[in-house]
């Protein structure tokens, strides 16, 4: 299986990024019996994206590596900073971007950072308009990383950091038991598809 973490902030050196490099390293430590094939961090500042303009042909030069990567992904991990009550307008645009072909049936762990004590907004935002026709599956373990500069640094800093770093490990021993759930849905999915499917391509 392979994992997929995608930090969304356009700043580089971001606490986004800090969180997705966090993720990372706990998935290849995880005391929890989930090992990846592959653990890849994107940070899609790093790459020139062009807004979405609903054509397939007009994702820029440096798309099919980010889609190679979604396409081979078993589980995601989607990292929003909140800015201004909302999920980053890069989160957004990639959402738009993919296609249920990458990304139907597989599991996303959503979430958000916060430098106060905010953070939930982009998460209500992502799970209610932000999936309907890529198909993504958030699992309902979305993480908050509230104050997000005094937690998750290299060496853990009080009782409220250290319960978040565990909870952290729940959320993704939990991605993992869903990713393991979902795999074979796809795979009888792609083998015999639903009658008619073209019919019924796009959420409700």
């Amino acid at each position: 299986m392979k994992l997929l973490i995608i930090s969304t902030s356009q700043r580089p050196d971001s606490q986004s990024a800090k969180v997705g490099r966090y993720i990372a390293e706990s998935s290849f430590s995880s005391p929890h019996a989930m090992r990846y094939a592959s653990i890849h961090h994107l940070e899609l500042c790093q790459f020139n994206l062009p807004f979405w303009d609903g054509e397939e042909g007009n994702k820029g030069e440096q798309w099919p590596e980010i889609e190679q990567s979604v396409d081979e992904a078993d589980a995601l991990v989607l990292i929003t900073p909140e800015w201004g009550g909302m999920a980053s307008p890069l989160l957004k645009n990639f959402l738009l971007m993919c296609t249920r072909e990458e990304t139907a049936h597989k599991p996303a762990l959503l979430i958000s950072v916060s430098s106060g004590i905010g953070g939930t907004y982009p998460i209500v935002e992502v799970k209610m308009n932000a999936l309907k026709n890529n198909k993504l599956v958030p699992i309902p373990d979305h993480l908050i990383i509230r104050n997000v500069s005094n937690v998750l640094n290299a060496v853990p800093e009080g009782a409220r950091d250290i319960a978040l770093r565990e909870r952290v490990q729940y959320s993704l021993y939990m991605l993992h038991q869903y990713a393991q759930a979902l795999a074979p849905i796809r795979q009888q999915h792609a083998g015999q598809a639903y009658p008619k499917q073209q019919e019924y391509c796009y959420g409700m």
